[in-house]
């Protein structure tokens, strides 16, 4: 099947982007107001933009729902010029998923999913105590993609449990134990390999 741009409207195109964009990684991105409430929420559509200067980019979809049309997240790095991007392992999964519920602006996303607070370096962003690797991020742009918005954010103080990073300043992807986000599931990230790799010639 080919399905070209005039077709788009007959199809589920979001289900089926996502589908095939997989696994993705997860920017659980921790912000707080101007007013000093935290906020916390998952987005999937996160990627490292730069590695000179470090910049990270995630995209935040419009909120329909609000009259303004943007979410908790992208009004406090407005507000702030500030995030900290925490990356989801096993453990944290579900309190990640709890935190992606609709809450109130006032309402806390860590309080309401038990997730423990600790103070960042660099940013007044709190970031996730029991994450495995934390990113503190100074806002760099914000680029209007359609209904949505992509954020982008200059990488200025890097967090790693000190089981996770290796001798040689790599990290343990075994011990990271990071998940991915699929179409609407999630999935382990648990087996590698190197390529080239025989078991993938074509006829084995």
């Amino acid at each position: 099947m080919i399905i070209d741009q005039k077709q788009f409207k007959d199809h589920d195109m979001s289900k089926l982007v996502k589908g095939a964009v997989v696994p993705r990684p997860i920017a659980w991105v921790s912000t707080v107001d101007e007013n000093g409430n935290d906020n916390i929420a998952p987005f999937s559509f996160f990627t490292v933009a730069s590695m000179d200067p470090i910049t990270f980019c995630f995209s935040v979809a419009s909120a329909k729902e609000r009259t303004n049309g943007e979410k908790d997240t992208l009004l406090n790095i407005k507000q702030t010029g500030n995030f900290v991007i925490n990356i989801v392992n096993e453990t944290l999964a579900n309190k990640m998923y709890l935190s992606s519920k609709p809450y109130q602006f006032s309402d806390d996303e860590f309080d309401k999913a038990g997730i423990k607070k600790a103070t960042s370096n660099l940013v007044k962003s709190s970031r996730v105590s029991e994450a495995p690797v934390s990113m503190e991020c100074e806002l760099d742009q914000i680029v209007t993609v359609g209904e949505g918005y992509l954020i982008l954010g200059r990488l200025v103080c890097y967090h790693i449990q000190d089981d996770i990073r290796m001798d040689n300043d790599k990290v343990d992807p075994e011990k990271l134990n990071v998940i991915g986000r699929m179409a609407g599931d999630y999935t382990y990230i648990r087996d590698f390999f190197e390529l080239p790799n025989p078991r993938f010639d074509k006829g084995d």
